[in-house]
């Protein structure tokens, strides 16, 4: 019975000291964006390799349910080397970059907001995984809490109603200053 426990505890050893990776979101944990229409909403990461000698492979990232919105993933399953750490910060600018991204619907609530976790899963390899590496060991999963809400939800008919008197406005004002020109040409 101790050599059965003896040997339990020295194959847990490559896991006890296995590699550590760490996953970070880049930028606050709870992002905003303005209350217009057609609002995106998107996290950067920063992915650190700790390891002196084995490849990350990320391999899957989960989510949870979004409401309100329409999610997109960004993020792009980096490979890093050892010692390798990637920062990549949102952009919604195409090409966009980054983790994860949503665009707000049209009739979400005010003051509402989405919360959930990232969770990263990845892979222990002795190489690079494209030149001849070999996977070694599943890696721990790293997850990330995130919160996004809008700072502000325009109301449609505010909106409708302000480009309506706008353009009534400029119309106007071009009409009396037409008139103003034509009546000084008559003079």
């Amino acid at each position: 019975m101790r050599t059965l426990l003896l040997a339990c505890c020295l194959s847990a050893l490559p896991t006890l000291a296995a590699d550590v990776y760490t996953f970070t979101l880049s930028g606050p944990e709870n992002v905003s964006g303005p209350g217009d229409l057609f609002t995106l909403t998107g996290w950067g990461y920063t992915l650190q390799n700790q390891s002196s000698s084995d490849w990350l492979v990320t391999t899957g990232l989960s989510v949870g349910t979004f409401q309100y919105a329409t999610p997109q993933l960004l993020f792009d399953f980096p490979v890093l080397a050892p010692g390798a750490i990637l920062d990549v910060p949102y952009s919604p600018v195409p090409p966009e970059a980054g983790l994860y991204q949503i665009l707000w619907d049209q009739n979400v609530p005010a003051g509402f907001v989405n919360r959930g976790t990232f969770t990263l899963s990845a892979q222990w390899w002795s190489g690079d995984p494209s030149h001849g590496g070999t996977l070694i060991s599943i890696a721990p999963g790293q997850s990330q809490p995130y919160a996004a809400s809008l700072t502000a939800t325009p109301e449609p008919a505010t909106v409708g109603l302000t480009g309506l008197f706008l353009l009534v406005f400029g119309g106007v004002a071009y009409g009396q200053h037409r008139c103003k020109i034509a009546s000084e040409a008559a003079q």
